[in-house]
């Protein structure tokens, strides 16, 4: 395997698409972890929605059946979006956006509010915001480094 103009010759993807497509395998990953008993505890207490739900996965995060299928859908957004270069970069910057306002929502919302409907806890809300720093540091370091690799060709 090579590397070529920062590329891969095997797989054709930048870093930034391999980026995007292992964000996107996170999620998914998560995704599917937060349906599993014993990875996720209080099972037996899910909802669909609302800060009612009890679900914990890995003990920490607060997660309902909505929050799982939000964390499955962004997961294929991500390996779908990652087939282009623009597309990873898009799904990259705008997924961390979408993350720093989801933060942000969860600071000011009480945590009992019916607001809470996804629902997120303290934990949810601190890790929303290393994926916020993350995603968007990603799409802004690859990027600009696979364009500026693009240039010298």
């Amino acid at each position: 395997m090579t590397n070529t103009n920062n590329r891969t010759v095997e797989s054709g993807r930048t870093t930034l698409q391999r980026a995007a497509q292992a964000v996107g395998v996170v999620f998914l990953l998560v995704g599917i972890l937060g349906f599993v008993p014993g990875i996720t505890s209080n099972y037996n207490t899910m909802m669909f929605a609302g800060h009612q739900s009890e679900a914990m996965l890995l003990g920490i995060f607060q997660v309902s059946i909505l929050h799982n299928i939000v964390h499955l859908l962004f997961g294929i957004a991500g390996l779908a979006m990652s087939r282009t270069e623009s597309g990873a970069r898009s799904y990259l910057l705008g997924g961390g956006i979408i993350y720093a306002i989801l933060w942000l929502y969860g600071l000011v919302i009480g945590q009992e509010s019916s607001a809470n409907f996804v629902p997120v806890n303290t934990a949810d809300d601190w890790l929303h915001f290393l994926l916020a720093v993350g995603m968007i540091g990603l799409a802004l370091a690859l990027g600009r480094r696979d364009r500026s690799a693009t240039r010298r060709v």
